[in-house]
């Protein structure tokens, strides 16, 4: 079923999507479907959270900003793939479940990286506050403009965002010891 999602979504408009055409499309009848996820919303929310679960290494590359570089651009990158780019429009336009769907393993796989900077005796920001700044710019260009973020663009966003926070061991930048 899920190849059949995607597939569909790569071919046609998302609104045309129905379990219906995905049934037709996997060679099953629609009461499969109907009985399995009940709409065409339930069934882009387990897609969409099946394509989103474990896609990306955590890097761990000794530095917070080394490692949120890193990430933020392999999200970027992931995100501009105009297969992506198409399950995640849809989903998103089914409600909040499917903008969860999104973007939940993305807040998982961020504390991860934060976690790893307090264990090596850094200091982190919340998840929140980091995903607020990190993803939402990267997520805001994919669905809502026609320029994805490039993994170029989004290492300029991470070194933005460190230099706003208090300085810490995890900051790339010297400390003035004068």
């Amino acid at each position: 079923m899920h190849r059949a999602v995607a597939e569909l979504l790569a071919e046609e408009e998302a609104e045309t999507l129905t379990l219906p055409a995905v049934a037709a499309r996997a060679g099953v009848h629609p009461t499969t479907l109907y009985r399995r996820w009940g709409s065409t919303a339930q069934l882009l929310t387990d897609v969409a959270t099946s394509r989103f679960s474990d896609d990306l290494v955590v890097p761990d590359s000794g530095s917070l900003a080394g490692d949120l570089e890193r990430w933020l651009a392999d999200v970027a990158t992931d995100v501009a793939d105009p297969d992506t780019l198409a399950l995640m429009r849809a989903t998103i336009a089914t409600g909040p479940a499917g903008g969860c769907a999104c973007v939940e393993d993305r807040h998982r796989q961020l504390g991860a990286i934060l976690r790893h900077e307090v264990e090596r005796g850094g200091t982190a920001p919340e998840v929140e506050s980091a995903a607020d700044s990190l993803l939402g710019p990267v997520y805001y260009r994919a669905v809502f403009t026609s320029e994805p973020a490039s993994a170029d663009w989004a290492r300029g966003l991470v070194a933005t965002y460190l230099s706003t926070l208090p300085q810490s061991s995890a900051d790339p930048r010297p400390t003035d010891t004068r």
